[in-house]
């Protein structure tokens, strides 16, 4: 018997930091998709294959921050272990999802991003407005991949 190793048309890359232009890149979709709906994005996954990889690490710089537990800053209970397993469940099912069909993936992982960000990250500003702060998002996520490009050689 042998066996078969299947490929994944997009392989994921080990973590890396994104680069400025990928956090450009993949917050210009999530913006444009939170903004004017699914016609404001048509064609972007298709003519961008890493697209999906993009957006999966976004998800992943988002998401785990928020669900994770930090045993340093706060009291480790049954409900910080439950929203860190519901973090690690979700960011699983979207690694699987941008491995298994990258176009598909692309809609439906900026789709889970804005509706974590409405539903679960506080607004900084309580204006309830999840373009600003997808807005203020996308300036740290720029800054920090500007820091990490400088220091890398």
């Amino acid at each position: 018997m042998s066996s078969t190793v299947v490929r994944s048309p997009v392989d994921l890359p080990p973590r890396t930091p994104l680069t400025p232009e990928q956090v450009e890149r993949g917050f210009h979709y999530l913006l444009a998709l939170q903004m004017g709906g699914g016609a404001a994005v048509t064609g972007r996954a298709e003519a961008d294959p890493q697209l999906a990889f993009v957006l999966l690490r976004l998800a992943e710089d988002i998401i785990w921050p928020v669900t994770a537990v930090d045993e340093e800053t706060t009291d480790p209970c049954a409900d910080s272990f439950a929203l860190d397993e519901v973090g690690c469940v979700l960011l699983s099912a979207l690694r699987d999802w941008a491995r298994d069909s990258p176009t598909t993936a692309v809609p439906g992982t900026a789709r889970n991003i804005i509706r974590f960000v409405e539903n679960v990250v506080p607004d900084p500003e309580d204006h309830g407005d999840t373009h600003a702060t997808l807005e203020m998002m996308c300036d740290e996520h720029l800054a920090l991949a500007h820091a990490v490009q400088c220091v890398s050689p």
